[in-house]
């Protein structure tokens, strides 16, 4: 393991604060000797129990619920990442700690044979790695972070090789069934490589093949508190999980600035990335009144809902509040001789007006007064459709 200094830190501002902002500026060795034969009664008894307890379909799976303390997850909605990190005995009781993480399991990926057994994988001839499948609430824990624990975990410039695991079974790997993951994965990959000089050794595809290892295997460090494990656990004393929110930022990811220039038009370009202003009643939505949600024009956040939104005469759009204090972040503007707090989007970072205390008071006093040019309106029919469909009841 390669322990690193993050500094990913970030401090959301929520409107009750942004007052106070205004004129401030703020394994080898030990898998040798599991191979024995285990008395046949114990081994009966271990696959009924694992084919009973298991849902279909996923046969052997253990539950990580009793490691998350009392995290409070979503049953209905959860989400599935697979990581391969070296011997899989750690990386399973490493995520099954994980407030926010409900079940894991050990098994082999994307290899090219079909239900490989352990010394087949061992043989290095199947091209499967040894992995772990995660499944996770993301009200609870985001893949962003999911994704930042693992590098906490494993020297993602080592090739085929982790701890004293040596061989392509052991090679490092993020492997996604979402295609929607893959632009979340990629920039916590790219956050990861500005670290080194060497390319990162870590693969970032998709699952084609996933096999459950044998039920010797399944939750191996609990049945074995002294056996072999890889990991350091000391990460997990600073995991700072988030709060259930509305919106999951772990959902969203900027593109990169190559990419903005193709995609934003040259108003929204200078507006959101090089902090510029459109000119009083000339954007697109200073008087609109269609019932919907406004999302970020860059990564498609959710930020500011319809039913919030008031005509303040001013020329641009105005909003009492956003779809959640934590959408947005509050910064020092002292530019053109004026004292303002400059509003910008949490994931993008994209620069969207000005927050002013000048707002209507029955509705908490604040006038979030922003560029048309950088946010893109979803109309309340199209939210299903386009994903957004939990937040209706912020609209109606």
């Amino acid at each position: 393991m390669i322990k690193k200094n993050s500094g990913r830190g970030i401090v959301w501002v929520a409107p009750a604060s942004l007052h106070l902002l205004q004129g401030q500026a703020k394994m080898i060795m030990e898998k040798s000797t599991i191979l024995f034969i285990l008395s046949g009664i114990v081994l009966a008894l271990m696959s009924v129990l694992a084919v009973d307890s298991a849902p279909a379909g996923q046969k052997g799976q253990s539950n990580g619920a009793a490691e998350t303390g009392k995290a409070e997850v979503n049953m209905v909605n959860l989400q599935d990442v697979y990581f391969a990190g070296g011997c899989f005995w750690g990386v399973e009781e490493y995520f099954s700690r994980i407030p926010g993480v409900v079940e894991v399991t050990v098994g082999y990926a994307n290899g090219m044979t079909d239900n490989p057994t352990y010394e087949q994988v061992c043989s290095g001839t199947t091209g499967h790695a040894e992995t772990v499948h995660v499944r996770y609430d993301p009200q609870t824990v985001s893949l962003k972070t999911l994704a930042a624990q693992f590098f906490e975990i494993i020297d993602p410039i080592s090739v085929n090789r982790q701890g004293n695991d040596v061989g392509s079974q052991y090679r490092s790997g993020i492997y996604f069934s979402n295609a929607a993951d893959h632009a979340i994965l990629a920039s916590v990959m790219a956050e990861e490589q500005k670290r080194y000089d060497q390319p990162l050794a870590v693969e970032l595809m998709p699952l084609r093949a996933y096999y459950l290892a044998e039920a010797y295997h399944q939750d191996y460090l609990k049945k074995n508190p002294g056996g072999y494990c890889h990991i350091n656990f000391a990460s997990l004393k600073d995991l700072r999980t988030e709060k259930k929110t509305l919106v999951d930022p772990g959902k969203y990811a900027k593109p990169t600035d190559a990419a903005l220039k193709k995609i934003l038009t040259p108003q929204a370009y200078y507006v959101t990335q090089e902090a510029g202003t459109e000119r009083a009643f000339s954007g697109q939505f200073w008087n609109h009144r269609e019932p919907g949600l406004y999302v970020d024009i860059v990564t498609g956040e959710p930020l500011f809902s319809s039913a919030d939104k008031f005509d303040s005469a001013c020329g641009w759009p105005s909003f009492s509040k956003p779809v959640e204090p934590e959408v947005v972040t509050g910064h020092v503007d002292a530019s053109h001789g004026m004292q303002r707090v400059e509003v910008k989007s949490r994931v993008g970072a994209s620069h969207l007006g000005h927050v002013f205390n000048d707002g209507p008071e029955d509705r908490g006093g604040l006038r979030y007064c922003i560029n048309s040019a950088a946010i893109r309106f979803v109309p309340y029919e199209e939210m299903d459709r386009q994903g957004y469909g939990e937040l209706k009841h912020l609209v109606r």
